[in-house]
């Protein structure tokens, strides 16, 4: 598989032109998606974190309650109020959170990194395709959208908790197998 970016776009078949007049901006579209992105937002504010989930609540509970009786003014002012307050929790969270994103590798990237990083014997043997431990921090650095180095990422996952630091790979790691297609609908 080759790691270069072929930016020679090929002639598209001449079937597939007849028989869709529109394919040629259909292939240049594919060619030009970007790759996924996946989200990892970290909050140390357990008040904030449980104003937002409380707030969300009161608008869950409340919107149940307007669709059983939706004349009720009580209600429409009700939902109204809550949503005011989730909004203003809201903001106070993004506020506090720090948001790191992750982007997908080129798929030849991906793949020569984790032929840099063979699973050690006793990994190979548990079935891992990888050595966990050396392909974290790279891949973290590598797909980190915020500029987190490898160093950076040593840091985080020597010094965070077990789950913690398991979600910052995750995210990395999961990222580069995410998929954005629905397959046999249309």
């Amino acid at each position: 598989m080759p790691t270069a970016k072929n930016n020679t776009a090929p002639e598209p078949p001449a079937a597939a032109v007849a028989a869709d007049a529109h394919w040629a901006a259909t292939r240049e579209k594919l060619r030009n998606r970007s790759r996924p992105v996946a989200p990892l937002t970290i909050c140390d504010d357990l008040e904030a974190k449980k104003a937002l989930e409380n707030a969300r609540f009161l608008v869950r509970s409340v919107s149940a309650q307007l669709e059983s009786d939706p004349d009720s003014t009580d209600l429409s002012k009700e939902l109204a109020a809550a949503n005011k307050t989730l909004d203003a929790a809201q903001e106070a969270f993004d506020a506090v959170a720090i948001r790191l994103q992750f982007q997908a590798l080129r798929r030849p990237d991906f793949e020569d990194m984790k032929r840099r990083h063979p699973p050690t014997e006793e990994q190979a043997e548990d079935n891992y395709v990888v050595n966990l431990d050396t392909i974290a921090p790279e891949l973290i650095a590598a797909s980190s959208l915020n500029g987190i180095t490898e160093e950076d990422a040593k840091y985080y996952l020597e010094e965070w908790g077990e789950g913690e630091a398991a979600s910052l790979f995750n995210t990395a790691w999961n990222v580069q197998s995410s998929t954005r297609m629905d397959m046999g609908k249309g």
